[in-house]
């Protein structure tokens, strides 16, 4: 049993997971790009599109825990 004494806590739980891996993985691999397009001299509006990339994985992030937070309250 989960938090909320059933099945809904296990799965708030899981996507808690799941936001907290694309979070830091997300971030791992913009600064491994960050690393690369500076040391392989890369054009920076190809870096760019990695910043991108990361901002809509992290904005994803924020959505999926604003719903886990909604599904807590109620």
């Amino acid at each position: 049993m989960g938090a909320n004494g059933g099945k809904g806590g296990d799965r708030t739980g899981a996507q808690g997971r799941l936001v907290a891996l694309v979070m830091a993985g997300t971030m791992l691999l913009w600064m491994g790009a960050q690393w690369l397009g500076g040391t392989m001299g890369w054009d920076v509006r190809y870096v760019f599109l990695f910043d991108f990339a990361a901002i809509a994985a992290l904005i994803w992030a924020l959505v999926v825990t604003f719903q886990i937070w909604r599904a807590r309250r109620s």
